[in-house]
This record gives structure tokens, C-alpha cells and sequence, in this order.
């Protein structure tokens, strides 16, 4: 049993460290790098051991993806968390000194900046790694998307936007769908800003991300 046990804890050591020299490769080098030959002689394993983890490249970029979504997962309920106290403490505070504030008004403060944070932490997250994200959203996959049989990263990045996006979605919306449009939008933003293909500098993305937020949660300019 303690034979069996240290391999497989040292066969999914080696796949860890595969993933991580794939993802490190891609993002110093682009996805054109990664093949099994530099991963094998990065991780200085044989192909042959590498090929023992993983079909081939297509399994690893798959592996990569799903590691992202976890990550994206945690990085998006750490700001939604954040936001909401934040906001409940602010609102706390202000009810305590003004009556006039509605218990309505207080809660929609609180969704939309737990809504604003979420977007930009998964901005953030995009521009920080950019090589992961096309592993995510770019790059040929076979996995599962919005289904139930998803892998179950992809569910938890689902359940972060949908906890922002779908209170908005109003009582006779569907909020999964009012999700997938709102983060179909954020993407696009996301996409094309770390593209190049708009304005850089002076917080123009923040701006965009600010006012995308405004519009889906129906704030109209005075």
C-alpha cells in the first residue's frame, strides 16, 4: 500500500509539473512553443514518460485551462467577498446615520459593487496571463462548456459570474442567460484590450468595464 501510494503521489507530481512547465513555456514563448519535445527536455523527463500523463498536446492545453478556471473561480469570488463586506460596512454605516436609506437601495449598492469588483478582477486576471486565457477561451479544447457534465472549474467560474450577473437578470429573466450575455460582454472587452485593438492608457479599461457594469445593472445617464 505505502508503494502504491508514493507513486501515485510521484505520478501526480510529475503531471503538475508538466502543466506548470507548459504553462510557464506558453507564456514566455506563446503556445507555439509548448510541444512535447521542449516539455520533455524542460521537465527532463522522456517524451515517453510525458506521453504516459498526457495524449498529447491538446491534453495539456487542457489541463492548463482548467487549472485557469480554478484559478479564475478564486480570483473572482476573493473580490466578490471583498466587495460585498466592504459594501455592507459602508451601507451599515450610513443607515445608521441617515434613516432615509432604503434597505432596497442599500442592497442594490452592495450587488453592483460586488459586480464591479468581479469584472475587474477577471480583467485583471486576463491581462495577467494571457497565454493561460487563450488556453481557456482561445485555443482548440474538447472539454464540456455549459453543461452538466463540465469539468467542475468550469462550473465554479460559472457560479462566480452568475452570483454578479444574475440578480440583474429581473423576475421574469432567465439569470443564467442574462450571465452568459454579460460575461460575453466583459470578454469582448477583455479581448480586444489585451489585442491592442483599443484605446490604451489613462484608465480607458476601467472606464469601459465601469460603464459596461453601469448599463447591464440599467443605470441611464442623466
Amino acid at each position: 500500500m505505502a508503494i502504491q501510494q508514493r507513486r501515485e503521489r510521484e505520478r501526480a507530481q510529475r503531471h503538475q509539473l508538466i502543466v506548470q512547465a507548459a504553462r510557464e513555456l506558453a507564456e514566455t514563448e506563446g503556445w507555439g512553443a509548448v510541444t512535447t519535445r521542449r516539455l520533455a527536455e524542460r521537465i527532463e523527463y522522456s517524451q515517453p514518460v510525458l506521453y504516459s500523463h498526457f495524449a498529447g498536446k491538446g491534453a495539456i492545453v487542457n489541463a492548463v485551462a482548467l487549472e485557469g478556471f480554478a484559478e479564475l473561480a478564486a480570483a473572482t469570488r476573493l473580490a466578490r467577498t471583498k466587495a460585498t463586506q466592504v459594501a455592507q460596512a459602508t451601507e451599515t454605516t450610513q443607515a445608521a446615520q441617515a434613516t432615509h436609506v432604503s434597505q432596497t437601495a442599500a442592497g442594490e449598492g452592495t450587488q453592483h459593487a460586488a459586480l464591479l469588483a468581479v469584472a475587474r478582477a477577471y480583467a485583471a486576471f486576463a491581462r495577467a496571463n494571457p497565454a493561460l486565457y487563450d488556453a481557456m477561451f482561445t485555443l482548440a479544447t474538447d472539454l464540456s462548456f455549459g453543461s452538466m457534465d463540465s469539468p467542475q472549474p468550469l462550473k465554479d467560474a460559472f457560479v462566480e459570474l452568475l452570483a454578479v450577473f444574475g440578480p440583474l437578470a429581473g423576475p421574469d429573466g432567465d439569470p443564467e442567460t442574462f450571465t452568459e450575455v454579460g460575461w460575453s460582454a466583459l470578454h469582448g472587452l477583455v479581448t480586444l484590450d489585451r489585442d491592442g485593438r483599443l484605446r490604451d492608457g489613462d484608465g480607458y479599461q476601467d472606464q469601459r468595464i465601469a460603464l459596461l457594469i453601469a448599463r447591464l445593472a440599467g443605470e441611464v445617464p442623466k
